[in-house]
């Protein structure tokens, strides 16, 4: 199936170049009215399109940029209505259907080739085949834990990486591809994993890192979606649960945990790509990652959840407006750790409380960690800004990976500067 995938996504890059078919496009609109706004929301889900930026277009606001996706079939069409009603658009990727060909283009599926393979983008079928050799390749290092599985069956391995047995160790949880088409998002739990194992004992923070924490990292939280983005639809979010009394398919995990869910910010209706779920955790994937933290909530100190696109460090909350108890500390890591990328990469991360850096997103796993009682608890937005969104090339994953290890050891470093227990009380920090 991917080969005929592939061979589809090369054929139609071919005729796109001898004008037979128009490609995939992706365009930037910033609507100046209140009617041009209602526009966007109709076509936004009236055409077949996809929209990147907002998520929902509930959030489509005046003089706020919005990314659209257009499919080959319906990139005239949607161009030709915003002309008529004279709203100004920018093609910020003319070629999508030709960046999703390269997206998927793969030399080699064999983690022992060299560190190219951390630089490329896997199948579902080979980032399994990956757990198992590395899993095999240090025993005394990692272990693969089943977590659960997925709607369709698919397994949930999470890694445990122990590089000692230190009694009373702390751990963090990292968990990637909760949104099925952000490629970039397992791409980074991979080359995460190598290069803990490849630089214990090489690289002082991470020695000292690994030395006194453990860290459990599941590469695709959202299995069942991933592998439809390879076969099917490059740009599916949501899991695959059927619903019923619908034909629409799919629940937004990120939606779905039990912090405020489903208000504002969410979706009740099955076909919106906000989708909460019929309750809280009514999905196997999020109610498998749940009951793991649950389980083990004593030893995890840090959550983090990995995202794209956009090149954010967000802190809670997001689900409301509230300020989190420990808010200013954990500002001053997400500030520190986006002032370092700036320092090393030149790269810009904004930083604070999604709620108000973004926009309300009730039932995010973020959320529902910190309030488990994992208060070091983030979610990291990878690149880009917009110029590929969600098509990053794979020339861009090495880039991307170091930007957010960077943050991640700077991060779990203040973390372990802390005293174990206290949290203190209610703390004033700076607006988010």
């Amino acid at each position: 199936m991917l080969a005929e995938c592939i061979e589809s996504s090369i054929s139609l890059a071919k005729a796109a170049r001898d004008g037979l078919y128009f490609s995939g496009q992706v365009l930037s609109i910033t609507p100046t009215t209140q009617e041009q706004v209602e526009i966007l929301k109709n076509v936004s889900t009236q055409y077949e399109t996809g929209l990147w930026q907002p998520v929902s277009p509930h959030n489509i606001k005046e003089l706020k940029q919005v990314h659209l996706y257009l499919p080959g079939n319906s990139s005239e069409t949607v161009k030709n209505l915003l002309q008529r009603h004279n709203i100004a658009h920018e093609v910020m990727l003319p070629n999508a259907d030709e960046i999703i060909e390269m997206q998927m283009r793969n030399d080699s599926g064999d983690p022992r080739s060299g560190s190219t393979f951390y630089y490329r983008y896997h199948t579902l079928e080979d980032i399994y085949d990956w757990i198992n050799r590395t899993a095999n390749d240090y025993p005394d290092k990692v272990k693969a834990i089943l977590v659960g599985s997925s709607y369709e069956k698919r397994p949930l391995y999470a890694l445990k990486l122990s590089l000692n047995n230190r009694p009373n160790k702390k751990a963090m949880w990292i968990d990637c591809g909760i949104h099925a088409r952000e490629w970039i998002s397992p791409a980074f739990c991979l080359f995460f994993v190598h290069y803990s194992l490849s630089f214990y004992n090489v690289n002082t923070e991470m020695t000292q890192i690994l030395d006194n924490m453990d860290f459990y990292v599941l590469p695709v939280m959202n299995p069942d979606g991933y592998k439809y983005t390879w076969t099917n639809r490059r740009m599916w979010r949501k899991n695959r649960s059927p619903q019923k009394g619908t034909s629409c398919i799919g629940v937004d995990l990120n939606r779905n945990f039990d912090a405020n869910w489903c208000t504002t910010g969410a979706s009740s209706n099955p076909c919106d790509e906000t989708y909460c779920g019929s309750f809280p955790e009514s999905e196997p994937e999020s109610q498998a990652v749940a009951n793991f933290l649950r389980s083990h909530k004593e030893s995890i100190q840090i959550y983090l959840s990995i995202h794209s696109y956009s090149q954010m460090l967000i802190i809670p909350y997001s689900c409301s407006m509230d300020e989190a108890e420990n808010h200013s500390e954990l500002y001053e890591m997400v500030k520190t750790a986006a002032d370092e990328i700036r320092r090393y990469y030149r790269n810009t991360y904004t930083y604070g409380a999604g709620a108000h850096i973004i926009y309300l997103a009730p039932g995010g796993s973020d959320d529902w960690a910190y309030n488990l009682g994992i208060k070091y608890s983030f979610t990291f937005e990878l690149q880009d800004r917009g110029r590929y969104g969600f098509l990053l090339p794979p020339s861009h994953i090495q880039g991307a990976c170091n930007e957010a290890l960077l943050a991640v050891k700077t991060i779990v470093l203040k973390v372990m500067e802390k005293p174990q227990a206290s949290m203190g009380s209610r703390q004033a920090g700076p607006a988010a």
